[in-house]
């Protein structure tokens, strides 16, 4: 029993224990070996400004800088020497992506309510106007004659002015203006 395998908590399976507890370990000890020092102790690294000499360029590379310095110096001469007219007008006009699409579309409603104000100026209405006047005009004549002071006799009827019954007193005037209308 002293060479059988102690856990340091009870276990159900002795053995299969024992294998994971060495797998764990395998493990620890590979990790271990990996490891890297934490003290970086390499020394310092040459800038990269330094390794490149930059101001040492290769001769094709100095043959293409140096045209196109020529060229943007040329540019700048022509713009020195001219007039300074400058082209600032624009010579393109908006355009919608869709402009086509919304014009069909515009289109298309216009055919549309087109043909709805013929159909509906073709349709005869079902309202009889005649009728309607007819009935109108068959009211009026039952008004008049039920009425006892028919409509056409009211605007020729005359006006009629009463003279004043109050007494006055001597001396003063009455203004007949001020007479009450009957209407």
């Amino acid at each position: 029993m002293h060479r059988s395998y102690q856990p340091l908590k009870p276990v159900t399976n002795r053995y299969l224990q024992q294998r994971w507890d060495l797998n764990q370990y395998e493990h620890h000890r590979r990790k271990v070996s990996s490891t890297l020092p934490v003290v970086d102790n390499k020394g310092m690294r040459t800038p990269a400004h330094i390794q490149l000499k930059l101001k040492k360029l290769p001769d094709d590379r100095q043959s293409i800088i140096d045209r196109d310095n020529r060229l943007l110096a040329s540019k700048l001469a022509n713009i020195v020497c001219s007039e300074g007219l400058v082209d600032h007008w624009n010579q393109y006009s908006l355009k919608s992506l869709n402009g086509d699409k919304r014009r069909e579309e515009l289109l298309l409603v216009g055919h549309q309510n087109l043909a709805i104000h013929r159909r509906i100026t073709s349709c005869q209405s079902d309202y009889r106007r005649q009728i309607w006047w007819d009935d109108w005009e068959r009211t009026q004549r039952r008004r008049d004659d039920i009425s006892q002071h028919p409509r056409e006799l009211a605007g020729k009827q005359r006006k009629v002015k009463f003279a004043a019954t109050t007494t006055e007193k001597p001396g003063t005037q009455k203004n007949s203006s001020k007479c009450p209308q009957r209407s």
